[in-house]
């Protein structure tokens, strides 16, 4: 009987894990805490990342927040990087952030976009386009 409970606990222990690691790589959206992790899970990143500046005292950023999240909770190919400005002084600097919500495209270590303040939906669809490379819809108005 030792054995069995003991073999019991092993595949529970097993199956914990295996829904831990879906549970992280199913998780698209997530708060950067310092340098070292924006590295890791965004310049190092195999996915095209958007890396939403916000602000808790920031009216707009409340606004924007869950619609990214949406954005990237929707997309198969993209993550949300979260970043409180306050906390996170040296990546404000870095990315000379003068004004929240500011927002930036990542893809393979770079920025292919960005905007500040709150913009129309389709101008945040065109920026996740340009961040998967996507080419850009055919905007021209016919004469």
């Amino acid at each position: 009987m030792a054995a069995l409970t003991c073999l019991t606990r092993r595949a529970w222990s097993v199956s914990r894990r295996h829904l831990w690691k879906c549970h992280q790589e199913r998780q698209k959206s997530f708060n950067i805490s310092d340098n070292n992790e924006f590295v890791d899970k965004v310049i190092n990143s195999t996915v095209p990342v958007i890396v939403n500046f916000h602000a808790d005292w920031c009216d707009p950023c409340h606004i924007l927040t869950p619609k990214l999240r949406a954005i990237a909770d929707a997309s198969e190919d993209i993550h949300l990087a979260i970043i409180d400005v306050e906390s996170n002084p040296e990546l404000v600097h870095t990315f000379e952030v003068k004004a929240v919500p500011a927002v930036l495209a990542i893809r393979n270590g770079l920025v292919v976009d960005k905007f500040i303040g709150l913009i129309d939906a389709g101008m945040i669809e065109g920026m996740v386009g340009r961040l998967k490379g996507e080419s850009p819809k055919d905007t021209t108005i016919p004469i």
